[in-house]
């Protein structure tokens, strides 16, 4: 018989990027600036205040550039500290095009003062890579891999943050045992869905998965799982869809029912819906996602109030496990 949690469990990580989740995608970043300052200016503090209220400690897995509050090159350029990752769909250097700057000059590049506020916050304060390259791909080497983490680990310690959870960079692993060697305790691996095993071609993939958040089909629950390396796996449940493209056609609120259908399945089943999200995906329509958004909190807080459910970081999920009370007892 499989082993069950004491409670079901809601946890909620953010894929904490600005510019940088897609800017290697783009020749031109001109309008991610833009999202990135619409999520800056109107979407980051109206979820922090949702999460305050409902008093939800979230996991800000957060692009360690973010750290930063502004960079000037050198003679060896900008972050030299950096290896660089050698992507084959990337022609120029990996870090060609990164404005110089402060915060407030270049606010879609910098945001120490957004990382300060979620310390202020009680967040969890974890790391999605210092550049977000993909970590999991042949032309990110062990090396360039090991220098984003030891940046991350170092800019984090200058606020007085010990990252213990890792979020990989478009959810594709690599170089694993090297979050250990770093101080890190836990890791999102992607969620256990049918249509993203590798035998599965990405178009029918996208399909499912729009079919599935349209319906309100409730995501995979899932448990932790401790690695080879030491590591505890928090695997993700299912993402809170942007409204890009085709993803429009869906109603915001089947966003909602969707994430609400996975913490009644958590509660249920004892065991984790975890969410994640990516605050700039909420730029595109800030007012109608952020409050189909709200409903999810609602609904998990309505059933942490009934003694149904816990709402946990992945550090707390983390600890729990390291204390030997995460699980119900055999």
């Amino acid at each position: 018989m499989q082993r069950v949690l004491r409670h079901g469990v809601f946890t909620l990580s953010f894929d904490f990027e600005l510019v940088w989740g897609s800017r290697d995608r783009v020749a031109d970043p001109t309008p991610l600036e833009r999202e990135a300052l619409v999520t800056r200016d109107q979407v980051f503090e109206t979820i922090l205040s949702m999460l305050v209220a409902r008093d939800i400690r979230a996991t800000w897995a957060t692009v360690g550039h973010l750290f930063l509050s502004g960079a000037e090159p050198g003679d060896r350029g900008l972050h030299p500290e950096v290896i660089p990752p050698r992507h084959a769909w990337r022609a120029v250097p990996w870090l060609q095009g990164v404005p110089a700057g402060t915060e407030q000059s270049q606010p879609a590049w910098y945001a120490r003062s957004l990382v300060e506020r979620l310390v202020e916050a009680s967040q969890e304060v974890a790391c999605h890579s210092f550049s977000n390259p993909i970590f999991g791909d042949p032309g990110c080497s062990r090396e360039a891999a090991a220098s984003e983490l030891a940046r991350c680990v170092a800019l984090a310690e200058e606020l007085g943050i010990a990252l213990k959870s890792f979020v990989f960079p478009r959810n594709v692993p690599g170089h694993v045992d090297l979050l250990a060697e770093h101080g890190f305790t836990s890791w999102r691996p992607p969620e256990p869905a049918w249509f993203l095993h590798p035998s599965i071609p990405g178009s029918v993939a996208r399909l499912a998965q729009l079919a599935e958040v349209a319906t309100g089909r409730a995501p995979p629950t899932v448990l932790p799982v401790r690695d080879r390396h030491g590591l505890w796996q928090i695997a993700g449940s299912g993402r809170f869809l942007p409204a890009h493209g085709i993803r429009r056609a869906i109603p915001m609120v089947q966003r909602a029912r969707r994430a609400i259908a996975g913490i009644e399945r958590a509660v249920a089943e004892r065991r984790i819906s975890h969410l994640y999200v990516h605050p700039i995906s909420f730029a595109a329509a800030p007012e109608p996602m952020l409050r189909a958004f709200e409903m999810v909190l609602d609904a998990a807080m309505a059933h942490r109030n009934a003694g149904q459910l816990d709402t946990l970081s992945m550090d707390q999920v983390t600890r729990l496990c390291e204390a030997g009370v995460m699980f119900a007892p055999e």
